[in-house]
């Protein structure tokens, strides 16, 4: 099954765009899966604040049996990361605690696809930031891990065996061929495949945080892509599929035109 949607599904100029313009936002999420027609949300929020069970809990009751969530991970446990000088994370273990207990909500209904840890440039490929991977994924127990590199110098055929071993999904990214950014590997690490879309933006290094999101793929971008998950999807139960180039609402087109695109290639 292709599991496909945005990370997130608010933004102020998707209202009119995407949602109706007066609509309110009690029924954004409901719309999201009922009306534009995708099966899953990459939750994106938590990866600024903590996520607390009350609204975790409050996203899952508005979404049918059939609808997964992958949550974002916490910055202190990608970005700001607390460790001793046995590399262990004693430091952290509280804020894994409290990320997980949030998430029980998702677990407890059978809606949680995963974690993403998406980790900066900054986390270079070598055995201290390998063995963090492991007990990160440790800390989680058994929910679904997926990582996303941002430092090209992990994609090489040793990392992929490496995450394969452990059961840790590899997470392909789309980003501007430029250097030193990652290119598109179609590989799946884990049961499930995971894809990452950000758009092309040439721009990528100079654009603010907004900015470097903005941009619309082409149809025949999007076949292309096609091509790629469907390969994925050879060796994963399920792939999930997440646009993030929402600037003007750009990722929930490309979403639903890369729904029909992969329906016409499985009829």
């Amino acid at each position: 099954m292709y599991r496909i949607g945005t990370s997130g599904y608010y933004f102020k100029d998707w209202i009119g765009s995407v949602y109706p313009e007066k609509i309110k936002k009690s029924e954004l999420l409901p719309y999201y899966e009922k009306e534009l027609g995708f099966n899953s949300l990459e939750i994106n929020y938590t990866y600024y604040h903590l996520p607390d069970w009350k609204t975790i809990s409050g996203m899952e009751r508005k979404t049918s049996d059939n609808f997964t969530f992958v949550v974002k991970a916490y910055k202190d446990m990608t970005h700001n990361i607390k460790r001793n000088e046995k590399m262990e994370l004693e430091a952290n273990r509280e804020v894994f605690e409290k990320f997980a207990n949030a998430l029980k909500p998702l677990i407890e209904n059978g809606k949680l696809g995963g974690v993403l840890a998406q980790f900066p440039y900054s986390f270079k490929a070598n055995r201290e930031n390998a063995k963090y991977i492991v007990v990160f994924k440790e800390l989680l127990g058994d929910m679904p891990l997926y990582v996303e590199f941002r430092n090209i110098d992990w994609i090489k055929k040793e990392v992929f065996d490496f995450l394969k071993k452990r059961g840790i999904g590899y997470c392909c990214v789309d980003e501007p061929r430029l250097k030193g950014l990652v290119p598109f590997v179609s590989v799946s690490t884990s049961e499930n495949g995971y894809v990452r879309l950000h758009g092309r933006n040439k721009n990528w290094f100079k654009a603010n945080v907004s900015e470097r999101y903005n941009y619309n793929y082409s149809e025949d971008e999007l076949i292309d892509i096609a091509e790629k998950v469907s390969k994925i999807n050879r060796n994963a139960k399920d792939v999930y599929i997440f646009f993030n180039n929402c600037h003007l609402g750009f990722a929930a087109k490309n979403a639903i035109k890369m729904k029909e695109l992969l329906n016409e290639k499985n009829n």
